[in-house]
């Protein structure tokens, strides 16, 4: 069965279906998808997929931190629009995060 081709991202890669609902998925279950997606050997070489996965990793963890201020609710749900845009197969931009992975040299 081949998988539809929905756009050429930064990495130079197609995104697949597959690498879009990935992506929805590790937004939706951060952190813990995000780390499922980085332990599956044809998965972490994805550019598209190893950007989403960091990025609702370190969400996931800023979850968690901040649920004890309520604001960690807010985050999962801003988590979940990043998830939504990403199966539409955008690169997601998150202010501080994003800046954050690109220069841990993790995506």
């Amino acid at each position: 069965m081949a998988e539809e081709v929905v756009g050429t991202p930064m990495g130079g890669s197609e995104i697949t279906q597959d690498d879009k609902l990935w992506a929805l998925l590790s937004y939706l279950f951060c952190p813990l998808i995000g780390i499922v997606v980085l332990l599956i050997e044809d998965k972490k070489n994805r550019p598209f997929l190893k950007y989403n996965a960091w990025v609702s990793i370190v969400l996931g963890v800023l979850v968690i931190v901040l649920s004890w201020a309520c604001v960690g609710l807010l985050v999962w749900v801003y988590a979940i629009y990043l998830g939504i845009k990403s199966y539409k197969g955008e690169w997601v931009e998150v202010p501080v995060v994003s800046d954050f992975v690109r220069k841990q040299g993790w995506a």
